[in-house]
């Protein structure tokens, strides 16, 4: 049910009462789940694919209601772009689901197994989070997704989506219910705000009451921003994604304009899109013109420094600001470097931390790079675009993580997961 703020003040309920109801609700709801069988969850994802499928024309439907009114506001191609959903997407959540219903439980799996000297069996043991709260905008693939992921991984979910993808996400979440509760499942386990008031994500952002364990944002970098500081619990996060392409002097030219037209054009408003391409001064004949050229021929906007605004008349000089801007848009930043020292360095001071490629057949440049470059994920001779957990095998994901606490890269179904230590004994006491 979607409730208005006058609705609410009309029964004499409060934002703060219907959310502290939901938190009370998800929290039940997580004991019940935390402990569910394999079978039962896998059974509920398919059965919440399948909803899908046979909704698509109701979820396209509202989806296009939402996008007649984020074009009238003058929303961004990059957010339209994450705001739409055709068939094909539609049917890439439905795989999704399935996808996520073939991975392995987390839950329970023994990470770690030891026998100490006074016989005590000590096991370390994988275990849900509990209550997961995700706050997003524009991407309405993330109800889905965040719901697959943990159901499977065993956590319930209070998601709030933005206010310009509202309709499309009730109606997914709809869907996504019949086929849990299906399977036997509370409904509870996964509860979509049901106001676009923002103090329900200030409320969401305190905790609910202890009702939530972690935060997980999906947004821009306002709602990144906002989230960082004034979250009472842990947060799952990255504010930027400026991705980085390194062109060595031993790459392959054609494989190389093939992967970075993929890497920066593929999607643009993707946070593993890349917005800085670094090219070996060493090389700049033979790489850079032809790279700089097929940018600008594929109708992208060039900003260079001044090496690079020597091959074209269309390049634009580039500010130190451009260094760190995460364009989402058909703009990229090139800068000529001193070798691979030269682009670490670069990435170093500029990054964001979240993805980094290499372009060479060199493999000892490839493995120095990949070794000592600090981000979530890093890559040799491939489009940073496939930064993704279903990508990456995940089945889908909740965001990229550019923190180096517990999480790291795309959280999937493993990342959503703590653990716990089983001791078994057989009468040990501890001396005195």
């Amino acid at each position: 049910m979607i409730l208005e703020k006058s609705e609410m003040a009309h029964d004499g309920e409060t934002i703060a009462d219907v959310m502290l109801d939901i938190g009370r609700r998800a929290r039940s709801a997580a004991r019940d789940l935390a402990t569910a069988p394999t079978e039962q969850k896998n059974e509920a994802l398919l059965a919440a694919a399948r909803n899908l499928y046979d909704h698509l024309p109701i979820i396209r439907d509202a989806n296009q209601a939402d996008l007649t009114l984020a074009r009238e506001s003058g929303m961004a191609p990059a957010y339209i772009d994450r705001l739409t959903l055709d068939k094909a997407r539609v049917n890439a959540m439905g795989r999704s689901l399935e996808e996520i219903a073939q991975l392995e439980d987390p839950v329970g799996a023994i990470m770690a197994s030891w026998t100490r000297p006074n016989g005590l069996k000590i096991d370390r043991v994988r275990t849900p989070l509990g209550v997961v709260g995700i706050i997003y905008e524009s991407r309405p693939n993330v109800t889905s997704d965040a719901a697959g992921l943990c159901i499977k991984s065993g956590n319930a979910a209070i998601l709030r989506c933005g206010s310009d993808s509202f309709a499309t996400c009730h109606v997914i979440l709809d869907c996504l219910r019949k086929g849990f509760t299906e399977a036997g499942l509370a409904p509870d386990v996964i509860t979509l705000v049901p106001t676009k008031d923002r103090d329900a994500v200030g409320l969401m952002l305190g905790g609910l009451s202890g009702a939530i364990d972690v935060i997980v944002p999906r947004g821009g970098r306002s709602l990144v921003e906002r989230v960082q500081s004034e979250a009472r619990v842990p947060v799952f996060a990255h504010l930027d994604g400026v991705c980085h392409v390194y062109v060595d002097r031993g790459a392959d030219l054609e494989e190389a304009v093939s992967i970075i037209l993929n890497a920066k054009l593929r999607r643009t408003g993707i946070c593993g899109a890349a917005e800085t391409i670094l090219i070996d001064k060493n090389a700049e004949a033979d790489l850079a013109t032809p790279i700089v050229e097929a940018l600008l021929d594929a109708g992208c906007e060039v900003r260079g420094d001044n090496a690079v605004q020597a091959i074209s008349a269309a390049v634009l000089p580039a500010t130190e600001t451009d260094w760190r801007t995460e364009y989402l848009d058909a703009i990229v930043s090139v800068k000529m470097v001193d070798g691979v020292d030269g682009a670490m360095a670069h990435i170093g001071r500029y990054g964001s931390g979240h993805t980094e490629a290499i372009l060479t057949e060199c493999y000892g440049t490839a493995e120095l790079f990949l070794k000592k470059v600090d981000s979530a994920i890093v890559m040799h001779n491939a489009s940073t675009q496939f930064a993704d957990g279903g990508e990456f095998g995940m089945g889908a994901e909740i965001g990229i993580a550019t923190g180096r606490m517990h999480a790291r890269g795309p959280v999937g179904v493993e990342q959503l997961t703590s653990f716990k230590y089983v001791v078994r004994g057989a009468g040990q006491i501890r001396p005195k």
